[in-house]
């Protein structure tokens, strides 16, 4: 709010902030809370199961409904959307955004400079926000994976080992 009480008026109308969302974590709430900060309306895009399994040759953990809904239930966000197709331009085409939102571990990649370069073609500007190294869905499965590895058996008890 502004002194005079009326809405202060953000740097985007619609903004959107595409993700798995896999294990929500602090990362995919920190994207959230400050890309909401730059938007009136953000939209959240939670890819589906089958888009995450094409970009990442794997399938999230947690199903697509589960994520929705998480997303969605997340004060920040006033929307959410299932990405089903891996051209961001094309989602734009049915939400109609003004910024996207990425993890700046995308700046400086082939892939960000292809994001920028198909946002920029269409007037959507591309804002990147920190990584949060420490804590990372990908981290989360490996340490998930190594908890669920079977126990060696214990080598069997001899005399010589006295």
């Amino acid at each position: 709010m502004s002194e005079l009480g009326a809405p202060t008026r953000r740097p985007y109308r619609v903004g959107y902030a595409p993700g798995a969302y896999d294990l929500f974590h602090i990362g995919h709430l920190n994207i959230l809370r400050h890309a909401r900060s730059q938007c009136d309306y953000l939209v959240a895009g939670v890819v589906s199961d089958e888009m995450a399994e094409l970009a990442k040759g794997r399938r999230p953990m947690i199903p697509l409904v589960e994520r929705l809904e998480i997303v969605r239930s997340v004060k920040y966000v006033d929307a959410a959307f299932v990405e089903t197709v891996p051209d961001k331009v094309e989602t734009w085409k049915q939400v109609r955004f003004d910024v996207i939102f990425k993890g700046d571990d995308w700046r400086g990649t082939p892939k960000g400079a292809r994001l920028e370069k198909d946002f920029a073609a269409v007037g959507v500007d591309v804002v990147y926000f920190p990584y949060t190294v420490h804590t990372s869905s990908t981290q989360l499965r490996r340490a998930l994976d190594v908890l669920s590895e079977p126990l060696a058996a214990p080598e069997p008890f001899t005399a010589e080992r006295r």
